[in-house]
């Protein structure tokens, strides 16, 4: 049974009519298929997507990113690479089935997989705390990216989560110190890391394992400090405010591209991944593998300063500073009167003290 969005009510009706005619034996009184009937709707399903879709609000964008259908994380790897060997435990505290990892090949190519998995049904969105890691889930991938980092092996990552799990026994065991050494760890890196963010990218649940080389975002996903509803409770004091929240924080793939937070979009089917998940398989796969091919020639200690200044260059572009020739470097652009105000500033206690000597020269002076 097909799931939709409060925006595709036209479009369920067409599919249920497009069914109908696809199987007249369930209608009393036809006996074949009217083909040319159907064609002709289903090029107005095909049309109507590509409008609705085309226009989406952020909202709406929110929406398709949580929709259940979406391909998860699991169906990428099952997929995409071959010869997968799962591993688990962080050697601390336990397994988190939140997310899968394990060493994989893709095109012959070893690599290291890691993908936040929210589940496809209910039972297994409880078995996997829908895509929110526990401590013990980031510890097993800094575990794992260091093992890879040893034997210089690519990683490539799936984030698909509302965020790291909020429960209390996970702030007991250090939930903010695990995000931060996740994304110490990935910053810390001389391989080439490619994160492809596939349905929701939220919060330091999403950065923890997002801070790589390359960042990738499927066209319909989205990529936030805090949910829309969070951020609508907060500043609005109003849940229902999420189309304003949503469009204030800029999660769109399109915005973030605009930003440079990401740095590039995998186009998504007509109607989203979950109506052609051969397409948007296909799609993703050669990403990956573009990603890739631009490492090639890179060692280990330039793919480490790639991924810094990537990073350090972030807001450069849009900020007070729009221009200048060291801008992937962590240095603040001034001029000449900036740099005689802070030298003042620093050596403040000795001016005062050569300008009271001046003073005292000059009293002195004419008294003599």
């Amino acid at each position: 049974m097909k799931n939709y969005l409060n925006f595709e009510t036209n479009i369920k009706d067409l599919e249920a009519e497009l069914e109908n005619l696809k199987d007249p034996y369930n209608k009393g009184g036809l006996s074949e298929v009217n083909t040319s009937k159907i064609s002709k709707l289903q090029e107005e399903i095909d049309e109507k997507l590509k409008n609705i879709y085309s226009n989406l609000d952020p909202w709406q964008k929110t929406m398709v990113a949580r929709h259940e259908d979406r391909p998860k994380s699991k169906y990428f790897i099952d997929n995409i690479f071959s010869d997968f060997i799962p591993l688990s435990g962080d050697r601390y505290y336990g397994e988190d089935k939140s997310v899968i990892t394990g060493f994989a090949k893709f095109k012959n190519l070893s690599v290291l997989v890691i993908g936040q998995q929210k589940g496809d049904s209910l039972e297994t969105r409880i078995e996997r705390n829908f895509g929110m890691m526990k401590p013990e889930g980031y510890r097993k991938s800094v575990r794992l990216m260091k093992l890879a980092d040893k034997f210089n092996l690519p990683i490539i990552l799936f984030i698909d989560t509302p965020g790291a799990y909020p429960g209390v026994g996970a702030e007991e065991r250090g939930q903010a110190e695990a995000i931060a050494k996740s994304i110490e760890c990935c910053m810390e890196l001389k391989v080439p890391t490619i994160s492809i963010i596939i349905g929701e990218g939220g919060s330091g649940g999403a950065i923890a394992l997002a801070s790589s080389s390359k960042v990738l975002m499927l066209e319909n996903a989205i990529y936030s400090v805090i949910s829309p509803e969070g951020c609508a409770s907060i500043l609005w004091r109003d849940p229902k405010k999420t189309l304003e929240a949503a469009t204030a924080m800029k999660l769109s793939s399109k915005d973030l591209l605009d930003l440079n937070i990401i740095d590039e979009i995998i186009e998504e089917p007509a109607g989203g991944a979950h109506r052609d998940k051969e397409k948007i398989l296909k799609n993703v796969k050669v990403s990956i593998e573009k990603s890739l091919i631009e490492f090639v020639d890179l060692n280990r200690d330039e793919i480490l300063e790639k991924r810094k200044n990537k990073f350090l260059s972030i807001g450069r572009t849009k900020g007070l500073y729009t221009s200048g020739k060291n801008k992937d470097k962590l240095t603040l652009q001034t001029n000449t009167l900036y740099k005689l105000a802070q030298k003042v500033r620093i050596n403040k206690n000795k001016y005062i003290l050569i300008f009271f000597l001046l003073s005292f020269l000059v009293v002195l002076g004419l008294f003599i």
